[in-house]
């Protein structure tokens, strides 16, 4: 509403409109249409703040992982419509954002002195029966008391962590403790196939000492190809963007 609006607006009390708009050389239709359009942006902002306030507990619920197509996927669910660019603009407007994935990183070289085993997976990552086929991957993940590395091995049958490890280092021994977990279990078939890239870890004389030792297959995927190893790494991207590190 401009200066002369809000003027006849305030002093409208005092005088007649009609008188205020003939003074002020302006039409009366002009000033009875500015008054509806202001209280039809008043209806939206009220709308949009009660939609921010909905946003923002959606998002705070998320640990601050969601973004616009989460928070677009919630009212639907429930049964409500609410535009995506609507959304979009009023996150946008208070600076709501969602955690993105970043490009994937390699955590470690290969050794490249080692022969790598055989790829025996070929990216088919199912699996009928439990205890035949696992994959399994190193991370990182930041800590007030700095980085904490994260082996794991992931079931392909039933699409669960069956073992872990956790230490302030990313040599073999994470990867050799989450096997003893997953061994210790019990449950692994005999030859079961153990798959995953050729980092050091993986290729290194005390992993693949153990893998002998309890009569498992070891499989690795080719160097550089995060693909080949895609169950993990999938797996890696979701816990990440779940427990909000954003790396």
């Amino acid at each position: 509403m401009s200066e002369l609006y809000r003027f006849i607006h305030a002093e409208k009390a005092n005088y007649p409109i009609g008188l205020l708009c003939r003074v002020l050389h302006m039409a009366r239709s002009s000033y009875y249409a500015c008054l509806e359009g202001e209280a039809a942006r008043r209806a939206r902002q009220s709308a949009d703040d009660a939609l921010a306030h909905e946003i923002t507990v959606l998002h705070l619920a998320s640990r601050r992982t969601y973004g616009v197509a989460r928070i677009h996927a919630e009212p639907r669910r429930l049964g409500r419509r609410v535009n995506r660019k609507r959304i979009a603009r009023v996150m946008r407007e208070r600076d709501i954002r969602g955690s993105t994935r970043r490009k994937h990183r390699s955590l470690t070289p290969p050794d490249k002195k080692a022969t790598p085993a055989p790829d025996l997976i070929d990216r088919d990552f199912h699996a009928d029966t439990p205890g035949t086929k696992l994959v399994g991957d190193i991370t990182y993940l930041p800590t007030a008391e700095g980085w904490l590395y994260l082996a794991c091995w992931l079931d392909l049958a039933t699409r669960k962590v069956v073992g872990y490890a956790m230490a302030d280092h990313h040599r073999a021994e994470p990867g050799v403790d989450a096997l003893d977990m997953t061994h210790g279990r019990g449950g692994l078939e005999p030859g079961c196939v153990i798959h995953s890239d050729r980092g050091s870890e993986y290729t290194s004389t005390p992993f693949r000492a153990r893998i002998r030792e309890l009569r498992l297959r070891q499989s690795c995927g080719r160097t550089g190809s995060c693909f080949d190893n895609a169950a993990a790494k999938s797996f890696w991207a979701l816990l990440k963007e779940e427990i909000g590190t954003r790396i």
